[in-house]
């Protein structure tokens, strides 16, 4: 029976995101509409889907991207609903638009929470006014280089630059001095404007021994707001994630509950109404933090929260966009034992090169406490047209020593013929004795040496 009032929703989406939708969908009793591309005509998330719809060719730009065509597939449906995962149109607030006005509900945050929290420098400036913590630096964006490097100058170098809009690490450049600022600004400008259609950037000082950490956070149109936990995920390649956990090791109970204060103090001000993940840079010898950033979606790494809390993120958000209450006030949710996730790519773990190509076998690993959310399998041909992520391994344990130990041997078990996988990373990262004994920041790997 639908315990939501939604009959049907179309997922924007593809691979095991659109997978993990569906699944979610199905167990309301919703109906679903899979909507591909014509290279993912035989993708799992097509024949598992209720009906689906070609939306265009192989390129994202002309199928996933492609907001007409991705309308018109939920009028023709019916769809009362679309969900568009992570990535893609995820964060786009035109697109939260065009559906409001088709009468088709984005499960999402509300345009204007979007438009606010969704931009580096609009949601910076709600942080300075609420008193949450920033980074020094620029709280507006910019697009001249040469006030950039005024505020850079006084902030004091070395600098990070990043997109205002979308995310990812695209645009993101250390500058370590001023006579390389306006070059590197302009270059980071293009990349940016290219990406995202934006060419502010933000002006930060960079900060190079701190971890990334982020909280889990829900909030209804009744005004009740909640957090999930902590998220690690210091563990990144090029500002590209590749290992995440919760909780945090060594994070001190007293900053991990400013941080969780703040993430609430953050969304309560703009009434926020879905889930979402505010992001901080923590240095733990400090003992300070810093707000960097607010993804209004859900995030890659939202299973790690959904193991330690036994709480669907993915039904919770459906819910959330039916205008339906939290299923939980802050005293029932519990984090218990330990998670990480894996993320596993189609990659060379030493170059990063993707790798496509065709899954000659497959055979995920199994056992108490550990999950793979993915959509391949053996026969399936993996497309270089889009991101490498292929997988996503997690694991849960009483606490993170054994943890880690699960994730290894679910590694070794993880059976993925054909193409290159970053898998050898992961086991290399995992047995690091400084990520196991937790002294580790965000530039973990390129300080250390883990390939010969």
């Amino acid at each position: 029976m639908n315990s939501v009032p939604f009959q049907k929703v179309l997922v924007a989406n593809r691979g095991e995101i659109a997978l993990r939708i569906i699944r979610a969908c199905h167990e309301l009793g919703i109906k679903t509409v899979a909507v591909h591309s014509k290279a993912d005509e035989d993708a799992l998330h097509v024949k598992l889907a209720t009906e689906s719809v070609c939306i265009g060719p192989a390129l994202a730009k002309e199928s996933y991207l492609n907001i007409a065509s991705i309308m018109s597939a939920a009028v023709a449906t019916r769809a009362d609903a679309i969900h568009p995962g992570y990535g893609f149109l995820s964060e786009n607030s035109a697109f939260a638009e065009i559906c409001a006005s088709c009468g088709i509900t984005f499960i999402g945050p509300t345009v204007r929470s979007m438009r606010i929290m969704g931009d580096k420098a609009r949601a910076r400036r709600v942080a300075d006014k609420v008193g949450v913590p920033t980074i020094p630096g620029d709280s507006k964006g910019l697009l001249d280089p040469n006030e950039g490097l005024k505020i850079a100058e006084k902030a004091g170098f070395p600098i990070l630059l990043k997109a205002c809009a979308g995310g990812g690490g695209r645009g993101m450049k250390i500058v370590k001095s001023p006579e390389e600022f306006v070059s590197t600004f302009q270059t980071a400008q293009r990349e940016v404007e290219a990406a995202f259609g934006d060419g502010h950037l933000l002006v930060e000082k960079y900060l190079p021994k701190v971890r990334h950490i982020e909280v889990q956070v829900a909030g209804d149109l009744s005004h009740n707001a909640i957090h999930l936990g902590i998220r690690d995920c210091s563990i990144q390649r090029r500002y590209q994630k590749v290992i995440e956990e919760s909780p945090s090791i060594g994070l001190p109970e007293s900053l991990q509950n400013q941080i969780q204060d703040a993430a609430l103090e953050l969304i309560k001000s703009v009434n926020y109404t879905s889930l979402g993940t505010v992001e901080f840079l923590a240095d733990l010898e400090a003992n300070k933090f810093y707000f960097i950033e607010m993804n209004t979606r859900l995030q890659v790494e939202h299973p790690v929260t959904e193991m330690v809390t036994d709480v669907d993120l993915v039904k919770e958000q459906i819910r959330l966009a039916a205008g339906l209450d939290l299923s939980w006030s802050q005293k029932d949710i519990k984090v218990t034992g330990h998670a990480i996730e894996a993320r596993i790519n189609a990659e060379d773990p030493r170059t990063l090169i993707p790798s496509p190509g065709l899954i000659k076998s497959y055979h995920p690993p199994g056992g108490n406490g550990v999950r793979v959310d993915s959509a391949i399998y053996a026969g399936y041909s993996v497309k270089p047209y889009y991101d490498s992520l292929i997988s996503k391994l997690i694991v849960r344990d009483k606490d993170r020593a054994s943890c880690i130990k699960k994730l290894l041997v679910a590694l070794d078990e993880y059976l993925i013929d054909g193409i290159s996988t970053n898998i050898e990373l992961h086991r290399r990262i995992l047995s690091h004795p400084d990520f196991q004994s937790g002294n580790f920041s965000t530039k973990f790997l390129d300080q250390v040496q883990l390939f010969g």
